[in-house]
């Protein structure tokens, strides 16, 4: 049982050896176990993961238990000796580089997919939830404590909940559901930064406007590798071969797989966008740029015939009649600005200015 955070760790071991892969991000893995029914509700959390055989053996009770943290590899392998969960997928499940997919086991469901939340700096966090559906349980694992399946838990508390008198596979749906509207959460934040972004870019466009759309741009890609492979989970639910699976819950699937298009247009559209922002600021910069040397351009040009003037009466020749007149200097100068002002002028009219 071994922890580490990059992937070459498993290399040469044995298929299904327990390595945890990833960031440990909790201090303390923390279990919880919420078991119902239509009449019953039990909230509790577990202080040994050995506490869990007391709701296996109620077959009355339907029951979902909830692992935050996954660096205690012993944990996660008890848990799954409990179940009867096959080693390759608790493999699956501390592997954190995981890409969303659905496998089933006959026995049991499992499906990854990837919970995206804000961090309290409105960075994108992306943690690993891996789901696994049997008969009358829900195992779901976290890499922290801290998800968006808060709703989910409180509707537990209406007895007339459909969560009360449903299957667990209903309540996996519930949780699926939950991280893919969240996924819309994290959309309408981007599309708000991406419409300031639009304004900046026409009025002010700074530096640091293109480092933001950047920044940007490797969040949508982030998204599009979480979002994307999440049709094939959700349409492996819909059409895998399961009684544990409900044809009243594949309708609630086929919603979800709706969501989820959404989502991945919705991200494609942010994409677009912002591949074009760069245009835009370059553009704007390109056309700031002109601006500056055009009118440079017109005071140059302005001061050539003004330098001229200036240079012919420098040269120090001793016969130049106009040197010795009393009013050669204040009529060289009249002259001068003269010929500035009607340059200026004709410029103006020209709308080069």
């Amino acid at each position: 049982m071994v922890t580490s955070g990059r992937r070459g760790s498993q290399i040469g071991l044995a298929p299904g050896a327990l390595v945890h892969v990833g960031e440990k991000k909790v201090e303390k893995v923390v279990i919880r176990v919420l078991a119902y029914n239509s009449d019953k509700l039990i909230e509790r959390e577990l202080e040994k993961v050995e506490e869990c055989l007391e709701f296996k053996d109620q077959s009355d009770l339907n029951f979902w238990i909830n692992v935050d943290g996954l660096d205690r590899v012993d944990i996660i392998e008890k848990l799954g000796g409990y179940f009867n969960i096959h080693p390759l997928t608790l493999e699956d499940v501390l592997n954190t580089r995981q890409r969303p997919k659905t496998e089933d086991y006959d026995s049991y469901i499992y499906s990854v997919l990837k919970m995206i939340l804000l961090d309290t700096k409105k960075e994108i966090t992306v943690d690993q939830v891996s789901i696994i559906i049997g008969s009358n349980y829900i195992l779901s694992f976290q890499e922290r404590k801290g998800d968006v399946f808060d709703p989910v838990r409180e509707r537990f508390e209406n007895l007339a909940s459909r969560l009360r008198k449903s299957g667990v596979d209903y309540l996996a749906y519930n949780l699926i559901d939950a991280v893919v509207d969240n996924y819309f959460v994290i959309l309408e934040h981007f599309g708000d930064e991406i419409e300031y972004l639009e304004e900046e870019l026409v009025t002010q466009p700074r530096p640091e406007t293109l480092k933001t759309i950047q920044k940007y741009k490797r969040d949508m890609i982030t998204l599009r590798k979480s979002v994307w492979p999440l049709r094939e989970l959700i349409n492996g639910l819909q059409r895998v071969e399961s009684d544990l699976i409900k044809e009243t819950t594949r309708i609630y699937l086929r919603d979800i797989y709706d969501h989820t298009i959404q989502v991945v247009d919705t991200v494609e559209d942010f994409r677009d966008i912002l591949s074009s922002m760069v245009d835009v600021y370059l553009s704007s910069l390109s056309y700031r740029m002109n601006e500056v040397m055009k009118v440079l351009t017109v005071i140059a040009t302005i001061f050539i015939p003004l330098t001229f003037i200036a240079g012919v009466y420098g040269m120090n020749f001793e016969y130049m009649p106009e040197l010795k007149w009393r009013w050669g200097y204040p009529t060289v100068m009249f002259g001068m600005i003269l010929l500035a002002v009607s340059m200026f002028v004709y410029f103006k009219k020209r709308k080069w200015v």
